[in-house]
């Protein structure tokens, strides 16, 4: 397991290029006997793979791509060295998520080498664009594809890391809505010593800001946090000290619990922007919708391999961003993310212990058997 992940941590399959880690997880499946199938749309890659029958259908759900790795001088060891210093392994996706998919393979392989008859059929989905835009071809298509061809997912585990101060101690029934957009404020360009010619979409912006920084958009409810706006980037300008730009471009993000919805959030959103009386441009993307698990028999099933394995229950909750579940969600399907410690997550010098990744291993494992004895 150790070994497959250092060499899926050489390899750069920064989003969206898989660059070589479906070849490399291919070989370990075949071995097992998965039956494995590449899903390409456009420049994304996708690898789907089965074992077995049954009546019900239980995925692993994850992602080889990773994020840019900054400055590579700054690391502690270079980042796509897969360098071991005595119980951490450090380098770009260790975390997310690439041990995560190491750990399933391993306890996929024990499971179904210790086990005579198994009552399910297991799947594997792996992507290469999960950090990425989902345009252009990602798990959508496929989950869509399913769902019309009436290949369901019952029970869905999603290998993000979920764990906060130690391997398992969280893990997520749900994840908030992404709503994201571009606002252009329309100002009129001219020479700053001339303000009666001049509208400046920059000083226009500070009240909108104010406003936006200041509403509450909901209370959230019992599982999830109140929906959260931020903005990411502000652009305007034309570079000379005195000149009045003409434009600003603010693009920014909802992350939003189930008590606000896409159309409430855009009505509030641009009745602010009709009160300030300001002339703009708005384009909007949705990027996913809430979704959240209330059955509780995979909770149950996951949470129990957790005290198996480590003597605690993980909480269960619905916080952190968005995951490649809101796809699956789709299916009505039980849906429980649980990984490595996100500490490190998309930093200078990710890491993991390797000590807790063999934890996480076992954990998958006993989900796997208790999933065999319950179904």
């Amino acid at each position: 397991m150790i070994e497959l992940l250092q060499n899926l941590i050489r390899i750069r399959s920064i989003s969206p290029k898989d660059m070589g880690c479906f070849n490399l997880i291919e070989t370990e499946l075949e071995q097992i006997n998965f039956n494995c199938q590449r899903i390409n749309y456009l420049n994304i890659e996708n690898l789907y793979a089965t074992y077995g029958e049954g009546e019900k259908l239980f995925c692993f759900l994850g992602h080889t791509d990773v994020v840019p790795s900054g400055p590579e001088e700054k690391w502690k060891y270079p980042p796509f060295s897969a360098t071991i210093e005595d119980d951490i392994l450090y380098g770009r996706g260790v975390a997310d998520m690439k041990a995560s998919v190491a750990a399933f393979i391993e306890s996929a392989k024990e499971f179904i080498k210790s086990t005579d008859e198994i009552n399910f059929k297991i799947a594997i989905l792996l992507t290469s664009n999960e950090e990425g835009t989902s345009k252009d071809g990602f798990i959508d298509k496929i989950i869509e594809k399913m769902i019309q061809q009436k290949e369901i997912i019952d029970f869905c585990l999603v290998g993000e890391p979920t764990s906060d101060k130690k391997v398992a101690d969280c893990a997520r029934i749900g994840r908030r809505g992404s709503l994201g957009g571009c606002l252009t404020i329309h100002g009129k360009q001219g020479h700053v010593a001339y303000p009666e010619k001049v509208i400046n979409p920059i000083l226009l912006s500070g009240d909108l800001i104010s406003r936006l920084n200041q509403k509450e958009w909901d209370k959230g409810n019992d599982a999830f946090d109140p929906t959260s706006f931020q903005i990411s980037n502000i652009n305007s300008g034309t570079g000379a000290h005195n000149v009045v730009p003409g434009e600003l471009k603010l693009i920014f993000n909802f992350r939003f619990s189930p008590e606000s919805s896409e159309t409430s959030l855009k009505s509030d959103f641009e009745s602010i922007l009709s009160e300030l009386n300001l002339n703009y441009d708005l384009d909007w993307d949705l990027n996913g919708t809430p979704y959240y698990t209330e059955s509780s028999f995979f909770k149950e099933i996951v949470s129990s391999a957790v005290k198996d394995v480590t003597g605690y229950i993980p909480e269960l909750n619905a916080k952190g961003g968005t995951s490649d579940g809101r796809f699956v969600a789709k299916m009505n399907t039980e849906i429980i993310e649980l990984g490595p410690v996100n500490k490190s997550i998309h930093q200078i010098d990710e890491h993991i212990k390797i000590s807790e990744l063999w934890i996480l291993k076992d954990i998958y494992k006993k989900v796997l058997i208790n999933l065999n004895q319950n179904l």
